[in-house]
């Protein structure tokens, strides 16, 4: 059997390699103060040294804090100080970013921008800065840590702050005698087998894509990465690297559905025995659209960074139940709770609380019990703010996020259901639908439209496809066009910097 191998661009690394550049920087990090249960953060694009920057907390124990790094400002500064990282692990061309929010006594090492982060990111020439100490000349002079036999915690992962400033995930070390069961369950959700070859197309700080990792690195597979997702770019490392399974989210199914049949039919996708997927919502007409494309290996799971995945789904499943997100699997549990923190019936919607499976650890919000307190459902139960309901079968349908169902006249809207709408709306590319202050109904409807280019589409014609459609009451009130909206990568909307434009005036409100 070859050699197991991680590669980024056209850099060709064996994983061994990679593995002890890794103890070695991990022998660095002691240097620098980092011991067990420390946090350091990084502050990287997708690449071979992301991988080795984080596979070094392992030998430690030490805790990596991996950093949405289009965060500037206030999110940066908050991230920094609020995870007590002592070093930030950062690429060149970030640095001033960092320098201007960290907290004092913060430590950067500095790592080199390879050329296919330049190349995709049209950074030109990135020197370094000459201000850090830099990545890879600790590596070569630095012996490799002695590993530690403490279990160490798993990475604190910050949410999205899609409705305000993160916050960061503190977990507990995974017991000795749980490991066996989580990389059971992950083999199995991710399709991660020895010998493997894997793709990573989502940036590695998102907790999916960054677990996908580590678990596809303990099993030896071979790993690619891709330093930013390009739907044709990713079909042709199907291809050529005869790829068995990947972790995804639906913006990347849409992308490669609007590649020209003749692009598509270019490359054999027929080696892929796993494709799996996340973190928001799939669009039923795109789903079927990618089954019909790549066959019965398309897989979702739902549930969270706190928990893990809660419920899954098989494309037969999601056939014989349209629309559903799965069921409990894997020891976890699902229940809908209503406003009095009672169970609801089946086919009633109310708030979504899942239970994870006895491996998956417990977790606090760092630097905020409170917050952690007000999700718990008891019994092992929380909350990641979803709304939805359960069939008489058990499949868990999604209806929306509880902080962004609207109430108008005293009447529940669900965001998500006109977003949908409007979606299959000609010439409509992408839409945010959100409750905006309404001084005689409490809320009414905005929404923000972004178009394909050149299409030809008129907030009457968005009004009226909503109205043909769904309830007179769904219709939007406000229609703002916009260039572009400000989604992450993984297809998560920020609407909260939409919602800024409505709020009242200071001394107004």
């Amino acid at each position: 059997m070859n050699e197991p191998f991680v590669r980024s661009g056209n850099r060709h690394r064996p994983l061994s390699e990679a593995r002890a550049r890794a103890a070695r920087f991990a022998g660095a990090l002691q240097d620098l103060g980092i011991g067990h249960g420390d946090r350091y953060a990084i502050v990287m694009r997708n690449e071979i040294s992301y991988l080795e920057a984080n596979l070094g907390a392992a030998a430690i124990g030490a805790v990596p804090v991996p950093v949405n790094w289009h965060w500037t400002g206030t999110d940066l500064e908050h991230l920094l100080t609020d995870s007590g990282s002592k070093v930030a692990v950062v690429h060149s061309d970030l640095i001033p970013a960092v320098e201007a929010h960290m907290p004092p006594g913060m430590r950067i090492v500095e790592a080199g921008v390879p050329a296919e982060i330049r190349e995709v990111y049209g950074l030109g020439d990135v020197p370094l800065t000459g201000r850090h100490p830099v990545m890879d000349d600790l590596i070569d002079q630095t012996e490799p840590a002695v590993a530690t036999d403490q279990a160490p915690p798993l990475a604190v992962i910050y949410t999205s702050g899609t409705t305000g400033l993160a916050k960061g995930i503190l977990r507990d070390p995974v017991r000795p005698e749980a490991v066996p069961g989580m990389m059971r369950s992950l083999s199995d959700l991710f399709g991660l087998q020895p010998g493997y070859t894997t793709v990573l197309p989502a940036p590695l700080y998102h907790s999916a894509p960054n677990i996908n990792m580590i678990s596809a690195a303990a099993l030896g597979m071979n790993i690619i990465i891709m330093p930013r997702f390009d739907a044709e770019e990713f079909l042709r490392l199907v291809d050529r690297y005869h790829v068995d399974s990947v972790q995804m989210v639906p913006t990347m199914f849409v992308r490669m559905l609007r590649l020209p049949k003749e692009v598509r039919d270019k490359y054999d996708v027929s080696s892929l025995k796993s494709v799996v997927h996340a973190a928001a919502p799939c669009p039923p007409d795109v789903k079927r659209a990618m089954i019909d494309w790549f066959g019965p290996i398309v897989k979702e799971y739902y549930g969270g960074s706190e928990g893990g995945a809660w419920v899954q789904c098989t494309t037969e499943e999601w056939l014989a139940h349209p629309g559903t997100v799965g069921k409990p699997a894997g020891g976890a549990a699902i229940r809908i709770l209503g406003p009095d923190r009672q169970e609801l019936p089946v086919g009633e919607t109310g708030v979504i609380y899942g239970r994870p499976a006895d491996y998956w650890p417990d977790f606090t919000y760092l630097n905020d019990d409170a917050k952690r307190r007000e999700i718990d459902g008891g019994d092992g139960f929380i909350t990641v703010g979803d709304v939805g309901r359960v069939d008489e079968d058990g499949y868990l349908y999604l209806s929306d996020r509880l902080n962004d169902m609207v109430i108008s006249g005293g009447v529940n809207i669900y965001p998500a259901e006109i977003e949908a709408c409007l979606l299959r709306l000609e010439g409509v590319k992408d839409a945010a639908v959100f409750g905006i202050p309404d001084p005689e109904m409490g809320e009414s409807l905005a929404a923000h439209v972004e178009l394909v280019p050149g299409a030809k589409v008129t907030a009457d014609d968005v009004r009226g496809h909503v109205q043909r459609s769904l309830a007179r009451y769904k219709v939007p009130k406000v229609v703002v066009f916009e260039e572009r909206l400000p989604r992450e990568d993984t297809g998560k909307l920020f609407k909260r910097r939409l919602k800024e434009k409505y709020r009242p005036a200071e001394g107004n409100a």
